[in-house]
């Protein structure tokens, strides 16, 4: 089986971990090899939370610079700053909802302007699929399933060796009662938002 490298990059509380164990629900379902470690940064203080999951034989879940066929951003300054993990063929996701960290609250540095960072990502990525998912969370009835929204949108893409019903089996097993029915519209939101704009 070919191995297909996955990043996941979030500030904390945006609920990357859980897209993460949905991922690997999904993979077991579908019994495809994986292995996934995750960085948890200052993730209780709004850090950086990332996650890499890598499909097929590979023995270590490290993906070198140059290495992930496919990045999912929750925030997109966390995004870009994970661009270097890219290449000319990776699929880039993120979310154009911003999450400004405490210094740019302090006035003592600047957010990125959003134009000037997408064409700074597309100068380095084959595929950039860029949208406020915040947007369709909130249509989905829960603005915390912005990272479901995302999870569709990858989905959608057909990069991962895994099927849009095993990952809405894996939701519906793996979040809470109360949230898998906004889970999943927001899964389905993200879904036709990629096909949309891939």
């Amino acid at each position: 089986m070919d191995t297909t490298r996955l990043i996941i990059v979030a500030v904390g509380g945006q609920g990357n971990l859980l897209t993460t164990r949905v991922i690997g629900e999904a993979a077991l379902l579908s019994g495809t090899p994986v292995r996934m470690s995750e960085i948890h940064g200052m993730a209780q203080r709004g850090g950086v939370v990332e996650s890499a999951v890598v499909f097929g034989d590979a023995q270590s879940t490290t993906i070198a610079d140059g290495e992930a066929d496919a990045l999912v951003g929750f925030e997109p300054s966390e995004t870009l700053r994970a661009i270097n993990k890219c290449n000319l063929n990776t699929v880039v996701i993120t979310n154009l909802a911003t999450l400004p960290p405490f210094t740019v609250t302090l006035g003592k540095s600047v957010y990125p302007d959003l134009n000037e960072l997408q064409d700074q990502i597309r100068a380095k990525t084959g595929n950039l699929i860029a949208f406020d998912a915040a947007a369709l969370a909130k249509e989905a009835g829960n603005i915390m399933s912005v990272n479901m929204v995302l999870l569709g949108s990858l989905i959608q893409t057909d990069i991962l060796p895994l099927s849009a019903n095993n990952v809405k089996e894996a939701i519906k097993t793996t979040t809470k009662k109360a949230f898998v029915g906004s889970n999943l519209k927001a899964f389905e939101l993200g879904f036709t938002a990629a096909k949309e704009l891939g």
